[in-house]
């Protein structure tokens, strides 16, 4: 069975990268619905979802509508027993209750100062005293959640959980804007950016729509900080290795090249999310390796 998800924007809508990652990174199965910020598509969208106003919003199968990330997390959690949002040590689980609480409430002023973009990444945004100290609490959430759980993986209470899921969208603030974090933050906030889920979150957003206005900076840009994309490119024509698209099984309509080798795909989106990083899609890559 299959829920709904209503999404914004992928490369700009922190919420919705959330609430994405508690289904994607833990193999619960959704359909997502996506409309574009800053348009009245939202709310129209909405409308079937009542009595929602934000993305992300989820709807189970059985047809009851969830706004909000925890609440998408705790009734996740309690129908998919075992997909492990949450730790099944209760310390730890307790552990990554608080972090998530205090993510979703707290650190208005990162937030408004650096507000999430994954397809830019700065030298310098000048962050003000409260945005330096938003990341000093940070830093102290995820040296006493690894402490206190005893987490021996890149990760805040032992495996991935929902408390990683909610800070995702700092992790790309950080990477976004430079931001200055000791050599533990650091590496935990490279652990998101390698993520497979987020990989692929980041390579949709890429492609998803046309820029948006709001979140244009002008500080002096650099690369993305995350993993090297394949330098794979969109051309034109149909004639591919394969005669199949490996996302839909459709026939081939889109193709890119990597390494001389040509691949189709069935539309515009499949290939380009593809281009944007090849290595995030497991079903490209064996066909690739095939």
């Amino acid at each position: 069975m299959t829920h709904d998800l209503v999404i914004g924007d992928r490369a700009y809508s922190s919420w919705s990268l959330r609430g994405w990652l508690l289904f994607d990174a833990f193999g619960i199965p959704v359909r997502t619905l996506s409309a574009r910020l800053y348009t009245d598509e939202l709310a129209t969208t909405l409308r079937d979802f009542f009595p929602a106003k934000t993305a992300p919003t989820m709807r189970t199968p059985d047809g009851t509508v969830i706004p909000e990330t925890i609440a998408i997390a705790e009734e996740l959690a309690t129908r998919h027993p075992d997909a492990g949002l949450w730790p099944t040590d209760p310390h730890a689980r307790a552990t990554a209750r608080v972090l998530a609480a205090e993510m979703h409430a707290g650190f208005t002023a990162l937030r408004a100062h650096c507000p999430m973009n994954l397809r830019a990444s700065y030298t310098d945004c000048q962050p003000p005293e409260a945005v330096l100290a938003d990341l000093a609490r940070l830093e102290t959430l995820w040296s006493w959640a690894r402490d206190t759980t005893k987490s021996t993986t890149p990760w805040l209470c032992g495996a991935y959980s929902a408390a990683d899921a909610f800070y995702a969208p700092v992790a790309t603030r950080i990477a976004t804007y430079n931001l200055p974090i000791g050599a533990a933050a650091m590496a935990y906030v490279n652990a998101h950016l390698a993520h497979p889920s987020f990989r692929r979150w980041r390579a949709m957003g890429m492609v998803d729509g046309a820029d948006q206005e709001f979140y244009r900076r002008d500080y002096p840009r650099r690369d993305w900080p995350g993993p090297v994309r394949l330098p794979a490119r969109a051309v034109d024509g149909t004639e591919a290795e394969n005669t199949a698209c490996p996302y839909s099984g459709k026939p081939v309509t889109h193709v890119l090249e990597l390494y001389g080798r040509r691949f189709g795909f069935c539309n515009a989106f499949c290939r380009d999310k593809t281009v944007a990083d090849a290595e995030a899609w497991p079903k490209f890559m064996a066909l690739y390796h095939s």
